[in-house]
């Protein structure tokens, strides 16, 4: 994968989300389901999360039932304190952080509680499940911040060009 596909990324990204939005209109998603797990590893290979932190630094994921039992058992508090301390319900009705940047996130991009990180924050950027062309609005979202889905996302297109 070429260095200069991540050079100006973000401009690009914001550049072409016409044509990402036509992509996902016409994509044949067995075919892009097939390329994801190829197109998602050589991302991660290209793209040191730990350089970025974007998605950690700007956005919550949502905190579900079962990973506010862990995290708080884990931070060794009770679960409504836990609750108190770091999250608020959003307007979808989900648990997210009260706070950006993550109040995990470390001043060298660490994550304090990755171990037991929420599954939102296991499974992003999604690029290597059909949530990259099931959803495809989130998606469209994160390639204007996250660039191992800009990578896959622009690889994904020239390949499914040939």
């Amino acid at each position: 994968m070429a260095k200069d596909l991540l050079n100006n990324w973000e401009k690009k990204s914001k550049d072409r989300q016409k044509i990402y939005k036509q992509f996902f209109v016409r994509a044949d998603k067995k075919k892009v389901l097939k390329e994801l797990p190829d197109l998602h590893e050589g991302a991660i290979a290209q793209v040191n999360c730990l350089d970025c932190a974007a998605c950690c630094k700007n956005y919550s994921p949502r905190f579900k039932t079962p990973d506010i039992k862990r995290i708080s058992k884990h931070l060794n508090m009770k679960e409504g304190a836990f609750i108190e301390k770091y999250l608020q319900v959003d307007e979808d009705g989900d648990y997210v952080l009260i706070t950006k940047p993550c109040s995990f996130l470390g001043s060298d991009n660490y994550c304090s509680i990755y171990e037991v990180r929420p599954s939102d924050c296991a499974r992003f950027p999604y690029t290597d499940e059909d949530v990259i062309i099931k959803r495809p609005n989130i998606t469209l979202k994160n390639t204007t911040f996250c660039p191992i889905t800009y990578v896959v996302l622009e690889n994904l297109i020239e390949k499914m060009k040939g």
